[in-house]
């Protein structure tokens, strides 16, 4: 086996382990029957198994079991070749990163239902937030002086953002055939507008040549946090999830510029 730190990032997580040892020890194991033994969300079991693609293998019946690569991971594991805490120490780096993505907050949509409110929340904050600033919502962009009346201007945000679940969901499906966890996916794209949602507050606070230049930055960083969405909603790596993303915010550039709003 290659040294045990190549390791570190697959295997620190429980989930992975388990489903390391579950496989060695049963064979072979079906989707439903394995989330059922992990006890989490559809997407989050996805994601794990996509974490672990170098050592698994489907079969006919498209239940998952080991490859070789899995099994000599197996082996190493019950043998205690490699150490079974990894006690590695996590760099300042990987702590920040894991707060940019919001990783502690969307761990926990694996039960969704439990942030489901709080994901609600922050849509009607942005929705309300555009309203009172009295800006154009356009999912990544604003513009100032809306001539819409304040309901429809509330209305126009969440659409916007109802409308990107649905097209994230399709593209997901068209692009990686990723079916399951709509409902995490939900939760997971409401905490992910908050950065968005946040800037008419800050709109009304400062002048808009001041908001315009603070924009951009809350722009990347609901970018990482859509990117993250898709990783625990949908079980996507985060090289998928950000081509996800990537496509996404090109598609709304370029439905501005149909629109005439960009030069």
């Amino acid at each position: 086996m290659e040294d045990a730190s190549r390791y570190y990032t697959l295997l620190r997580d429980p989930a992975r382990r388990k489903i390391i040892e579950t496989l060695g020890e049963q064979g072979k194991i079906g989707f439903k029957e394995l989330r059922e033994n992990l006890g989490l969300g559809v997407g989050t079991v996805y994601y794990h198994l996509d974490m672990l693609s170098d050592f698994l293998t489907q079969d006919k019946q498209r239940k998952y079991k080991l490859n070789d690569r899995g099994l000599l991971l197996y082996k190493s594991l019950k043998d205690a070749s490699l150490p079974p805490t990894l006690e590695v120490g996590e760099a300042f780096s990987h702590r920040l990163g894991r707060w940019l993505f919001l990783s502690p907050v969307f761990v926990k949509t694996a039960r969704p239902e439990r942030l489901l409110p709080i994901s609600i929340l922050v849509l009607v904050f942005g929705a309300v937030g555009s309203a009172l600033a009295n800006i154009d919502s356009m999912l990544f962009f604003y513009f100032p002086f809306t001539a819409y009346e304040f309901e429809t201007v509330v209305a126009l945000f969440l659409f916007n953002w109802i409308g990107l679940f649905l097209f994230s969901d399709l593209l997901i499906y068209l692009l990686y055939r990723r079916v399951g966890g709509d409902f995490q996916l939900f939760t997971c794209l409401g905490i992910a507008a908050f950065p968005l949602a946040l800037f008419p507050y800050v709109y009304m606070i400062v002048s808009y040549d001041v908001a315009r230049y603070l924009l951009f930055p809350l722009q990347i960083w609901s970018l990482l946090l859509l990117s993250s969405a898709f990783c625990f909603g949908k079980g996507l790596r985060l090289d998928k999830s950000i081509v996800v993303s990537l496509t996404i915010i090109y598609l709304n550039v370029i439905m501005l510029m149909i629109l005439g709003r960009f030069p």
